[in-house]
């Protein structure tokens, strides 16, 4: 891997498969009584969050702290940043404070290139949503949690349903991915489109033509404006949350219309294959782009990508800050274990 982690773009299929190989292991220490590991021991990381997310946020700390790093989070509001400084100041702040990794979110897109390019950072830069460019450990633990439920060849042969934590479901070679709603203003589409590509999916953009970027027909996916023509063939169905905060006009007639047209209620869901799972990456604005019923369905896997998202951090800082990729896989939970005797 490189030493940063700024686009799913930078991913080769090989590394994109270390990481969720090594997040399939990070997860088995959940489950553990000791559920730390002393990887990255003496290693500072931090959060560096000039947009507020709590659950991103709080993630990547659960993720730093379960490998025994210092965490440091910084937030813009109420910083030297409200008053003025730079990012590249508050760069070489970090930087003299010995940061060896830290995480960026920020509303400007293309921010944390700048940080891991620059220069004033000698650690590693781990991309935690920029503008509306993109998110790419969101876009990794939403293909970790499709890997656990689905399975099989490029031909639509018998798709197997996978229990989380069985480690089996690895194949997303020709499964049928469906993204719905605001891509226009949407990180975690960008980065999902580029990395399920990498890993052999077949996606599909549906949103109203209002909400799709310029140039959209240049991504590696399909676009489609019916969300009921798509739906039986889909194996996955992302639901994306409509950001009306970075909305400047008017991109549909009413919230009403919306839903009607791209909502995900119990009876589309009730059209999608049986073996067919929801997705969201929260948080939901329910009743709009996806009804309660089905957001708290036996089909949703919204509370397990949460989950899964401690897991793929934990296998991003191990890999970046790490600098192993271990010949024996059991290697560091065997060190948890004696490191709690």
């Amino acid at each position: 891997m490189k030493r940063h982690l700024i686009s799913t773009a930078d991913l080769s299929r090989d590394d994109a498969i270390l990481i969720l190989d090594t997040a399939e292991e990070m997860a088995r220490v959940a489950d553990r009584p000791i559920k730390k590991l002393p990887t990255l021991r003496g290693r500072t990381v931090v959060n560096l969050f000039f947009e507020d997310s709590t659950r991103t946020r709080i993630s990547f700390e659960a993720a730093a702290k379960r490998l025994s790093a210092d965490v440091i989070n910084f937030s813009a509001k109420g910083s030297s940043v409200s008053k003025g400084e730079s990012l590249k100041d508050t760069a070489l702040t970090l930087q003299a404070m010995g940061a060896d990794a830290v995480v960026v979110r920020h509303h400007a897109s293309g921010a944390p290139h700048r940080l891991a390019t620059s220069g004033w950072l000698n650690g590693s830069v781990i991309n935690a949503g920029d503008g509306t460019h993109e998110h790419p450990t969101q876009a990794l633990l939403d293909a970790f949690t499709m890997r656990r439920h689905l399975a099989g060849a490029a031909d639509g042969g018998p798709v197997h349903h996978r229990g989380p934590g069985d480690g089996t479901g690895r194949d997303l070679d020709g499964r049928r991915i469906t993204i719905v709603g605001d891509v226009l203003h949407s990180r975690v589409a960008r980065s999902n489109v580029q990395l399920l590509h990498t890993l052999g999916a077949q996606v599909t953009l549906v949103a109203p033509p209002t909400l799709l970027p310029i140039g959209v027909g240049s991504w590696p996916c399909e676009v489609s404006y019916d969300l009921d023509a798509v739906i039986p063939k889909s194996d996955a169905v992302m639901m994306l949350r409509v950001q009306r905060e970075r909305m400047n006009a008017a991109f549909f007639p009413t919230e009403r219309e919306y839903s009607r047209r791209y909502g995900l209620d119990g009876l589309r869901m009730a059209r999608m294959p049986e073996h067919a799972i929801v997705m969201h990456p929260g948080p939901m604005n329910r009743g709009m782009e996806i009804s309660a019923d089905v957001a708290d369905s036996h089909r949703s896997t919204i509370v397990e990508q949460v989950a899964n998202g401690v897991s793929v951090r934990m296998a991003v800082m191990y890999l970046l800050l790490g600098g192993a990729v271990l010949p024996d896989t059991d290697a560091p939970i065997r060190n948890a274990s004696e490191e709690s005797k």
